[in-house]
């Protein structure tokens, strides 16, 4: 069920207080200004609920220019590298430093009050590209996925996807929960990350290929279609995945690939 919650959305100031992160997965942060304003003040926001517990914010036609970030991506194809430091089944680079700084001032200004979230105290923020065709995955990469794994009980995140294509057919983003314990969950996401493939699917039953429904450990309470310049915010906490149905028509190309802007929010809890 989708719910309006704002149709005339304040533009965030272009300072922000990110640091430089030199991190392995935070990466060198791109220093490039931006030279325009980013966000669309027109833009529609809304609420997609899935059940009493678990939503997704919706704002569609997020940016004044979104065309500028994907030409920005295209200039530098050749400094997109391969994600080793989790499971993104694909290719990413850093996104400039002013980019991040506005992608958290929004989420400060019209998001954080909806999660548990007091204070925004990390931000990462990195252009993505999935890539890999459905043979090439590990098991850990045939599940949906939280963005929270190891986080310290006192800290929330949030994560954030702007879609930056124009073509559906190459997918939105699911969201699941467990149909076990979690213990037995929790034996699957470990088995996953060890065992062979072929170990993996006589063991659990399931098969390779990105996961876009439900099975027999996960059951679908929604999706969010893709769509051009549409922004989605959730709890990092919440089962996701990539809708990826049609994997023939990815591509490592910024102008015709499957290319988001992917931002995680680390905040610490709201006061109990």
């Amino acid at each position: 069920m989708l719910v309006v919650w704002s149709t005339a959305l304040v533009v965030p100031r272009s300072g922000g207080a990110l640091a430089e992160r030199r991190t392995k997965e935070h990466g060198p942060v791109a220093a490039e200004a931006l030279q325009t304003p980013l966000f669309n003040p027109a833009a529609t926001a809304q609420v997609a609920q899935f059940d009493d517990r678990h939503f997704c914010l919706v704002v569609d036609d997020a940016l004044l220019n979104p065309d500028e970030l994907v030409q920005f991506a295209a200039e530098r194809r050749a400094e997109f590298n391969s994600v080793d430091f989790s499971h993104y089944p694909g290719i990413y680079r850093m996104a400039p430093a002013e980019l991040s700084e506005r992608l958290t001032d929004y989420f400060q200004l019209h998001a954080r009050r909806r999660f548990d979230a007091r204070r925004c105290v990390e931000t990462i923020c990195r252009y993505s590209l999935v890539t890999l065709p459905p043979q090439a995955l590990h098991p850990i990469q045939w599940l949906c996925h939280r963005d929270d794994v190891g986080l310290d009980a006192r800290l929330s995140m949030q994560a954030s996807v702007l879609y930056l294509f124009h073509d559906p057919e190459l997918g939105g983003t699911g969201f699941y929960v467990p149909t076990h314990s979690a213990a037995a969950t929790g034996a699957l996401f470990a088995d996953a990350r060890l065992a062979s493939p072929s170990a993996f699917a006589a063991r659990y039953g399931l098969s390779p290929g990105y996961m876009h429904e439900s099975n027999a450990w996960f059951r679908r309470i929604g999706g969010i279609a893709a769509k051009w310049n549409r922004l989605i915010i959730y709890d990092g906490g919440m089962l996701h995945a990539s809708d990826i149905a049609a994997p023939d028509r990815l591509s490592a190309d910024p102008e015709s690939g499957r290319l988001t802007l992917n931002g995680f929010f680390t905040c610490r809890r709201n006061l109990r």
